[in-house]
């Protein structure tokens, strides 16, 4: 109550929501089982429910307050202003999309604002690669009159950088929005705590509308 949240160590905060008695040896032995955080947040409720002393009621505790974590990243969707750079929205695909353990394709519809209006996952993949086609990138643009998109997709290996297969691709699809009116201003690829534009890298091609692409990305340190 007196240093804040911020004061407590990851044992001391997986026992608060623990709670109830040797909540510290619980939390201790629960980490420690799974691998950390990371192993936390990927785990299970069974798995949480197989470590000593971790019943449904604590494993449904995590469960919970892991998702809560999620969705409140997620409410961090800059959705009534108008993005400057997709720095803007890299909590928010970083908290959506970045901690899956297969790889997410997605679209961030945008309108002649740069205001978010549309997210729509298009594919889900396995560990290492998602298949796309440019048919199911565009309808639910086209569908819902969006002005330019921004591409999301994750890489549950944990590093960003674009293979040459997502250079390809944002390379198709950049030509097809330019025949269908809906330009692609960025892709983005993302992990957990990193987020790689493609735009950035030079790697998105040039498609007439270059004054209406955000012109760099942040990462967040």
């Amino acid at each position: 109550m007196l240093l804040g949240r911020e004061a407590l160590s990851d044992i001391e905060l997986v026992a608060v929501v623990l709670g109830g008695g040797y909540a510290m040896q619980r939390s201790f032995r629960l980490l420690g089982a799974l691998g950390g955080l990371l192993g936390l947040d990927r785990a299970l409720p069974q798995e949480l429910c197989a470590v000593p002393g971790i019943g449904v009621a604590g494993a449904a505790a995590v469960c919970g307050a892991l998702e809560l974590g999620r969705r409140a990243g997620r409410v961090a969707l800059p959705q009534a202003v108008s993005l400057r750079s997709p720095g803007d929205v890299a909590a928010f695909v970083q908290t959506s999309f970045g901690p899956h353990e297969q790889e997410h394709f997605a679209v961030l519809g945008l309108d002649a604002r740069l205001r978010v209006r549309l997210v729509h996952r298009v594919a889900i993949g396995s560990l290492a690669q998602v298949d796309v086609h440019p048919r199911e990138v565009f309808r639910p643009l086209i569908r819902s009159a969006m002005h330019a998109v921004l591409l999301v997709h994750n890489h549950p290996s944990g590093d960003p950088s674009p293979s040459d297969a997502d250079v390809q691709l944002t390379i198709r699809l950049v030509e097809v929005g330019r025949l269908v009116g809906i330009p692609v201003l960025d892709h983005l690829v993302v992990t957990r705590d990193r987020c790689v534009s493609l735009a950035e890298l030079g790697l998105v091609p040039a498609n007439g509308c270059e004054d209406r692409r955000p012109s760099r990305v942040d990462e967040p340190p």
